[in-house]
């Protein structure tokens, strides 16, 4: 049975291509690149930069997820976020995803021209958006995070790491269909670095990779990030940990096995060499 993901206008067939999501982050302090992309005019030439690499989808944010990071207001993200939004709904071709776990974010980026919703809560911060996914018809990313970013790297602890991750997905995935939401508008994100432990011999995100095969049994699509994220850094780094500008080479090894093991997308920072690698491993996998 061929898998169609719908996003805007667009028809992807998760067979024969793995999507690549750009991440666009319009903050001051986002962990990777926080400032860069702060104005309108910057963040709307990057938008376009990342359609000419290759992206399939543009995932815009307006607050840090960072580890230890605060939670700003639904109106500071709207004022970083939707004038941003409005001009690159008219500059680019490609669907155009919102980061947010706000109902009146996610409400008033779907009103602007936003295609899907990225929420790193999966509805458990504000169970309205799952309304807003309903009555528009779009997709909607649900998300495993152990706690808040401003908690989540503080001790966490699993027993199963897989099996914990899978069963609050199912979860998720249950409530949105409650309340409406098409079971096709449904992709799944285990959440690499978001509440995982990393570090001292200790590294939950490369179990998730390496057994990211049984997520599968969820039947969604798999969306996973591993972009620069903190694990890279420690296991790239061996005795001290790689600065986040060294870290390409092992965010795109690890995209590798993600999708080697089933992720369907892969949300990265660096579009030109991921798309790269993509189209590799895709004639590999996707051909077979």
């Amino acid at each position: 049975m061929t898998r169609i993901l719908k996003i805007g206008d667009e028809k992807f067939d998760l067979d024969k291509k793995t999507l690549l999501m750009g991440i666009l982050n319009v903050t001051p302090d986002s962990f990777s690149d926080g400032g860069r992309f702060f104005s309108i005019e910057k963040a709307v030439s990057r938008a376009i930069e990342m359609e000419k690499q290759g992206a399939d989808i543009i995932d815009i944010g307006g607050e840090s997820s960072r580890p230890g990071s605060l939670p700003v207001s639904a109106e500071e993200e709207i004022r970083r976020v939707i004038p941003v939004l409005e001009k690159i709904v008219k500059k680019v071709s490609i669907p155009i995803s919102i980061d947010t776990h706000k109902y009146k974010v996610a409400k008033k980026a779907l009103e602007t021209g936003a295609d899907m919703i990225n929420d790193i809560s999966a509805l458990r911060n504000d169970e309205k958006i799952a309304d807003l996914v309903s009555n528009y018809d779009v997709p909607i990313c649900l998300m495993h995070m152990k706690g808040t970013p401003r908690d989540m790297q503080k001790k966490p602890f699993y027993k199963d790491v897989v099996m914990e991750i899978k069963n609050f997905l199912n979860k998720q995935i249950n409530y949105a269909i409650s309340k409406g939401v098409k079971k096709d508008n449904i992709i799944i994100d285990p959440g690499i670095g978001f509440g995982k432990k990393t570090g001292a011999g200790i590294e939950d995100n490369c179990e998730i990779l390496r057994r990211l095969k049984e997520f599968k049994e969820l039947g969604q699509p798999i969306l996973i990030g591993v972009s620069r994220k903190t694990f890279i850094g420690n296991i790239c780094g061996k005795e001290k940990q790689l600065p986040m500008d060294q870290r390409l080479e092992g965010s795109l090894a690890a995209m590798c096995i993600a999708v080697m093991n089933g992720a369907d997308i892969v949300r990265m920072h660096d579009v030109l060499e991921s798309k790269r690698c993509l189209r590799l491993i895709d004639e590999v996998i996707k051909k077979a």
